[in-house]
Formats: C-alpha cells, structure tokens, sequence
C-alpha cells in the first residue's frame, strides 16, 4: 500500500525483522514512555511483544528518510476472527466479555497497539495509518471493529470525567456491547451526567479514543484496569452499519485524530 508522501510507505509486515521493528518502536511507546510492561517484553532487545503477535496482520508506516532498521515510525495491529481462531481468543477477550460479538455472527476486526513515534506525533502519520486501516477492512469485508483504547495510569480518580462522559454519551447498544470482566472492573459513571464539565472532559481523552468517537464508536460496559501495562482502558466498538453518512465519509478518507 503506497501513500503520496514519497519517503512514507505504508504496508503490511511481510518478514520477522518487520515484525521485531514494529515490536521496537512499541517497546519506545509503550514501555519507555508510558511504563508498561509484560511477561515476553524483552527489555535487553527493547521488543514489546506478546503471545498474540502471531495471529495479527501488522500495519506499518515507514519513512525511508531514516537509518535502516528504524524505517517504522507507525504501528497498527488487526485481527481477524480467522486469527484469534489460530490465538484460541482474541487479544481483548483477557479483558472483555466479547460474547455478544461472537454471537453476532458478523465479521470481526480486532485493533491494538496503534502507536506513532513521537516525532511524527500531529503530523500526516496517523492518518496515513487510518487509510491504510480502511483500505484493509474494505478488502475484508469487516462489519464491527473493536478494541481496547487506554488512559495512562491505574488511578481513575484524575479521568473521572472522561470516563464518566463515555459512559453518558457512547455507550454502546446491548447487541455490540462488550462487558469487562470482573477481575479489572472499574465503574464508568463516577460522575453523574448533569454535574459533568463535558469540554474538561473531551480535552482530557486520548487522541485516539476521540478519534474513534467521531467515526460513530461506541464503548463497552465498565473500563478495566490493566496494571500490567500501567493504564485503565476502555473498549470501543465501531458497527461500520451504524456509521452515518457523515462518519463513513470520514472513515473512508482516513480520520484525523
């Protein structure tokens, strides 16, 4: 998949090494940056990698403008129901009840470690990965993407509202509505609808989560604290037949955090 920027080339991992470079610059994102960690992090490699990494398509966006070997400065990760399958689960199932997904019999894309270098963070990069994302689910044929997106930290005292507004605003309809499960639960109500400070709010998410929330996205029942990487994430939902004319528009044309 070719983009206009000459230098950007955006395609799917072909070659373990492309493989162990998009593991690289996650280990930079979320293991330097934001302290997470994990039972095959591999931090004399600086690979953050995981059992899952086998049954995933790996999105990657290079510049060839950089050393070889540290061309990736874009990652996303994308499975589908034919690799969590081969998984036994889908990476999102340690966190989230997904049964309502499966029992819908419609065709799934899971999305995870989406992730840009910091010096390519508010720049062209992450839309070029959101095209390359609606290129691949056109080619599939995909109904309903899914998700985990995360908050920095396991304290939901400071994103009380931004949680309490997704759960106000977005949660997803009964029959796309995953639930956390109970080892990681975190209520998202902390704040009742009337008192919250909804600018405060939508200021405090993550790029990535608002992003998906202007593509029509949904979240699921309860946020969930992941210690292990050092965040509370939320589940978010997108049913590409509940998307409006003006999200599928967006969408197809890759949208900007």
């Amino acid at each position: 998949m070719q983009i206009d920027e000459p230098h950007l080339e955006l395609r799917l991992a072909k070659t373990p090494a492309d493989l162990r470079a998009a593991q690289r610059l996650r280990y930079q994102v979320f293991v330097a940056e934001l302290g997470g960690s994990g039972p095959m992090v591999d931090h004399e490699a600086q690979l953050e990698q995981d059992r899952f990494d086998p049954f995933f398509d790996h999105l990657l966006l290079l510049d060839h403008r950089r050393a070889a070997g540290d061309e990736v400065v874009g990652v996303y990760r994308l499975m589908r129901s034919v690799g969590a399958e081969e998984a036994g689960q889908f990476y999102s199932e340690d966190e989230y009840d997904l049964g309502v997904l499966r029992r819908s019999g419609r065709r799934l894309l899971e999305l995870g470690r989406s992730c840009v270098h910091a010096d390519y963070r508010g720049g062209t990069a992450m839309l070029h990965l959101w095209n390359g994302l609606a290129a691949y689910i056109a080619e599939h044929g995909i109904e309903v993407m899914f998700g985990v997106a995360s908050f920095h930290g396991t304290d939901p005292a400071p994103i009380a509202g931004p949680l309490s507004l997704l759960h106000h605003r977005h949660l997803a309809p009964s029959d796309i509505r995953p639930k956390a499960r109970a080892d990681g639960f975190q209520p998202m109500p902390l704040i009742a609808a009337d008192a919250l400070d909804r600018p405060a709010a939508i200021r405090a998410m993550p790029a990535l989560i608002k992003a998906y929330l202007r593509l029509g996205g949904f979240v699921g029942e309860g946020a969930y604290i992941d210690r292990a990487f050092n965040c509370i994430d939320v589940c978010l939902v997108i049913d590409v037949a509940r998307m409006s004319p003006t999200h599928r528009a967006i969408y197809q044309k890759g949208a900007r955090p």
